[in-house]
C-alpha cells in the first residue's frame, strides 16, 4: 500500500505523522520504506540523527523530491509492504505526482480556522487527481488538538462537511512528539510517551481498517 501525508499548508505535522505511521508498521513486522517527497528532508534529517544516536532502524528513508513520483513509487512498493509518502508544502508539480501515486491520501490539518480554509486548495487537487484516479481513497486527520477545546470541534465539525471524511482518531498537542524529532526516535522509543504512544497507534490500527 501507498500512503500519502500531503497538505499544501505547511507546520501540520506531516512527517510526524509519516513517521510514526511507517514505525507503527514497521514494529508490528511490516517492511516499510518512507519516501520524503519535501524539497525541505525533514524525514532525511530525521533518519541522519537516529543513525548518529545509535537508534537501531526501523524502516528506510529515502529522499525523492520530484515529480516523477507517481511513475517511481510503485517499483519502491514492489520490494516493500508499505510505502509511506511525506509530501511537500505549496510544491503543486509534486504534489499532484504524489497524488497519482498513492492507494489512500491523508490530509494533516490542526484544529485552527485557517487549517480549514487552507484545505481547500489541496482538496482542489485531490479532485484533479481523482479525474485520472476515481478509486483514490481520502481522508483528514486532526493534529496537534489540545482536548475538549471549542476549536477542535468546530474545526471538526468544518471538515465534516467536506469530502473526504475525518478520521475518528485524533493525535494529540504533546512534547513528546517534538522531543522524538528532536532525538532521531519515534514515541515508542520514548519512556513515559504513553498518551503519544497511545494516539499513534489508534492512528495506525483506523489507516490500516479503511485501507483499500
Amino acid at each position: 500500500m501507498i500512503v500519502a501525508l500531503l497538505n499544501q499548508k505547511g507546520g501540520v505535522g506531516k512527517t510526524t505523522l509519516a513517521l510514526h505511521l511507517a514505525g507503527a508498521w514497521a514494529r508490528q513486522g511490516r517492511r516499510v520504506t518512507v519516501v520524503d517527497a519535501d524539497p525541505q528532508g525533514s524525514a532525511l534529517d530525521w533518519s541522519a540523527q537516529r543513525a548518529k544516536e545509535a537508534v537501531p532502524r526501523l524502516f528506510g528513508v529515502i529522499g525523492l523530491a520530484r515529480d516523477t513520483l507517481h511513475r517511481e513509487a510503485p517499483e519502491l512498493a514492489q520490494g516493500v509492504d508499505d510505502v509511506v509518502i511525506d509530501g511537500p508544502p505549496r510544491v503543486a508539480g509534486l504534489l499532484r505526482s504524489a497524488l497519482l501515486a498513492a492507494d489512500l491520501v491523508l490530509i494533516p490539518a490542526q484544529p485552527s480556522p485557517f487549517d480549514g480554509w487552507a484545505s481547500a486548495e489541496m482538496l482542489k487537487l485531490l479532485d484533479e487527481a481523482r479525474v485520472f484516479r476515481p478509486e483514490l481513497a481520502a481522508r483528514f486527520v486532526l493534529n496537534r488538538c489540545v482536548a475538549r477545546t471549542v476549536i477542535a470541534r468546530d474545526t471538526a465539525d468544518g471538515l465534516a462537511e467536506h469530502e473526504p471524511p475525518v478520521l475518528a482518531s485524533r493525535i494529540g498537542q504533546r512534547v513528546a512528539f517534538a522531543d522524538a524529532a528532536r532525538t532521531g526516535r519515534l514515541v515508542f522509543d520514548m519512556d513515559g510517551a504513553t498518551a503519544a504512544t497511545r494516539d499513534i497507534a489508534a492512528f495506525a490500527a483506523e489507516v490500516d481498517r479503511i485501507a483499500p
